[in-house]
């Protein structure tokens, strides 16, 4: 199980996660993140087989200031974006079979 988030703080909430991903029978279970705060990596470590961080600028407080946009999403958004991808997948997946 690959489990990802859009950064790393503390990492109490990654280590939720995996643990989460191991109770339900994961053999294997990875934490990836495009950025973490220096010393979450050592944090997470322990709980995953695998941590995957592409950046861990030194002397960042949060992971937000390593964004340029990091709104909040609400769940009404997020349920709308995954919605449309859905469709979108299933009518590429039909293209690509042929079908008309």
């Amino acid at each position: 199980v690959l489990v990802a988030d859009d950064g790393i703080a503390t990492g109490s909430t990654m280590i939720a996660a995996l643990q989460a991903a191991r109770a339900g029978g994961a053999r294997e279970v990875i934490a990836a993140s495009p950025v973490a705060l220096p010393g979450s990596a050592e944090t997470v470590r322990p709980w995953c087989d695998e941590v995957i961080i592409l950046a861990t600028p030194p002397g960042a407080r949060s992971v937000g200031q390593m964004y340029r946009d990091f709104h909040q999403v609400e769940d009404d958004e997020a349920i709308s974006i995954l919605a449309r991808h859905v469709q979108e997948g299933a009518a590429s997946s039909s293209n690509r079979r042929g079908s008309p």
